[in-house]
């Protein structure tokens, strides 16, 4: 794939490369051929560069991958599981970031298709979703990592013809297939040329939405998707091949995989992974200003949670590389934007990512200021568009900028759909996608989120479906409703909170409550962080559930007694309000407060993605 990114930094320049006949030319090129291909293409350009950085530890020893031992590795594992399970065979796995998951996902997704698989899922979970996918192949770690072997044995027991291959140092078990063995041998013997189908549209992948959901759908991704996806985030991203990148994501995530690796592949720059567990690992957190002054790291990737913790380490080194910051996964807080630019001297752009757009949808561009709140502009030769619902929660016209309606992306990075076609409905629809996400355009063409007209909960970058712990509440005798929501939080983002109404006459023990429904919800982020109990739910005229009023009693719950704390006596009120550009905003009023009062409440208010005023009477 011959193809120079352009670099743009404006609607204006991105209209401008697809006015133009040549751009359109080689931009088309360029994502109708296949990843396997495009990263043969990088290989090619830059040889012995380092394309792969892996570090345990800030001063610890570094194992380095070039393009070129990256290009071998992955045309070896091509081979490698077109021989075990035949061609366009389908390769999930359960692995923690290691230099091999590289060879694995991109190895899968040049012989047949990938799926890769949140390790933290339940057994089931894990086998439902290899089952759904239809894949032939499972690979995990080797060694005592804990769950794995439960989920590895689930395997076994439900699907008996998935083949098994182990990955990573030592040996592997007696009944899975040796990957690191495999790759020696094939490496040591020379590897040939590999050539993919060709077909940039023929299905490469199958991601899974957010890992805490009930029921997790797979999204088919195809070559273009993801070229697209790739390309148009390095576009407005300023990805160049002398940028050393951070990466301390998993990479059974678009964010970790897509934006934050394929890019970057695509540029020809050098990406350092920051350990097996990624910004999980303390030795990441606490090193991370001697890894960014020992690799010259220019772009400073985190999600909004880490980056919170990042920012409390002192800088104890020089930082000076850093070009800009850049995050997403979920809202970002205004005071960790502004801390980071504090605490590094450079700015932090806010990019968006959905797994049904083959990881990227707008990024706010790293060749202007950023826009604190917004996530950008379009990708090239794609359309953003915030539309109107009408009364039956369709979608009608444009909106006017600054109109908050439903985002609706269309564009050669959009997926095909679900693997179930069955799921399909109400979202890809028209020829594009329906987000749920509520959002407006400022004049300058610039997307902002306002919220979600669907009722996930986003914490830490992880989507939670409110029905699966509603789900388990009502499993319970004493309950008869029950509604999650989410609650702000100023590390997290948001965190689920539940209401419940008890059965006539029954009484209800929160502690029994609490534990009864965390053994019936799969994973540990989507317990709830409350739960409160009211006579009744809050319905619209027609007797449905009327979420929005319950995330306002929920975030006054939460403020009331801490600002009643901080104010005490020129504290007047806190109102809570639906809606608005941030989803939630919070109005304080303050009878002659003080200075350090004042200050104080704004100090308590900052931390939070919500809207808020201070008023003063």
């Amino acid at each position: 794939m011959e193809f120079s990114i352009p670099l743009v930094s404006s609607l204006t320049e991105i209209e401008a490369i697809e006015r133009s006949g040549v751009a359109v030319q080689a931009w088309n090129a360029a994502i109708g051929g296949t990843v396997y291909g495009a990263i043969r293409a990088s290989a090619q350009r830059h040889g012995d560069a380092p394309a792969l950085t892996y570090i345990d530890a800030a001063d610890g020893p570094a194992r380095t991958v070039s393009y070129r031992e990256l290009l071998d590795n992955i045309t070896a594992a091509a081979r490698f599981f077109s021989e075990l399970a035949g061609p366009g065979c389908g390769v999930a796995y359960i692995l923690p970031s290691f230099v091999e998951t590289h060879y694995v996902l991109w190895g899968a997704e040049a012989c047949g298709f990938a799926v890769p698989l949140n390790p933290f899922l339940q057994p089931d979970e894990i086998v439902n979703l290899v089952r759904n996918s239809a894949a032939d192949v499972l690979v995990f770690p080797k060694g005592e990592i804990p769950g794995i072997a439960e989920r590895v044995a689930a395997i076994r027991a439900n699907l008996p013809d998935v083949r098994l291959v182990a990955v990573g140092p030592g040996s592997a078990p007696d009944f899975a297939i040796d990957f690191n063995a495999v790759l020696a041998d094939s490496t040591a013997h020379g590897c040939a040329t590999w050539e993919p189908s060709g077909d940039s549209d023929a299905v490469v992948a199958y991601f899974h939405t957010g890992g805490t959901t009930g029921l997790p759908k797979l999204v088919a991704h195809s070559s273009r998707n993801q070229l697209a996806a790739a390309l148009g985030a390095a576009s407005l991203l300023g990805m160049r091949k002398d940028d050393r990148v951070t990466n301390g994501m998993p990479l059974f995530h678009v964010g970790g995989t897509i934006v934050s690796t394929l890019s970057v592949l695509l540029s020809g720059g050098h990406i350092i992974m920051l350990s097996a567990q990624g910004l999980r690992n303390p030795a990441m957190v606490t090193g991370i200003w001697k890894i960014v002054e020992r690799f010259g790291i220019t772009i400073f990737g985190a999600v909004p949670t880490a980056l919170g913790a990042l920012l409390n380490v002192p800088v104890d080194a020089d930082i000076s590389s850093i070009r800009y910051g850049l995050t997403g996964a979920a809202p970002c807080p205004f005071s960790v934007t502004k801390r980071f630019a504090e605490v590094t001297g450079v700015e932090l752009h806010e990019l968006l990512g959905m797994t049904e757009t083959g990881g990227a949808t707008a990024a706010d561009a790293a060749g202007q200021r950023p826009t604190v709140g917004s996530v950008g502009y379009r990708l090239p030769f794609t359309r953003l568009r915030v539309r109107r619902q009408d009364a039956e929660q369709g979608l009608g016209d444009d909106c006017d900028p600054h109109e908050v309606g439903v985002l609706f992306v269309e564009g050669p990075h959009v997926s095909h759909g679900y693997r179930d076609p069955s799921q399909n409905a109400g979202v890809f629809i028209e020829g594009g996608l329906n987000t749920g996400d509520l959002a407006y355009f400022d004049d300058a063409g610039k997307l902002f989120i306002a919220g979600r007209a669907k009722d996930l909960i986003i914490r830490s970058g992880h989507n939670i479906d409110p029905g699966m712990i509603e789900q388990a509440m009502m499993m319970h005798p004493s309950v008869v409703l029950a509604a999650a929501v989410s609650l702000p939080d100023k590390y997290a983002g948001e965190l689920p909170v539940v209401f419940v109404v008890a059965k006539p006459g029954v009484g209800i023990n929160l502690e029994e409550l609490d534990a009864f429904v965390k053994e019936r919800i799969a994973e540990r982020p989507a317990w709830p962080k409350a739960i409160h109990v009211l006579d009744q739910l809050p319905t619209t005229a027609v007797g449905k559930l009327f979420k929005p009023a319950l995330r306002v009693k929920a975030a006054e719950l939460l403020l009331r007694p801490a600002l009643e704390t901080i104010a005490s006596t020129a504290l007047r009120a806190v109102e809570v309000s639906a809606g608005g550009k941030r989803g939630l905003h919070v109005d304080v009023r303050l009878v002659a407060p003080d200075a350090e009062i004042e200050q104080a409440v704004k100090v308590h208010l900052e931390g939070y993605t919500f809207t808020w005023a201070l008023h003063r009477e």
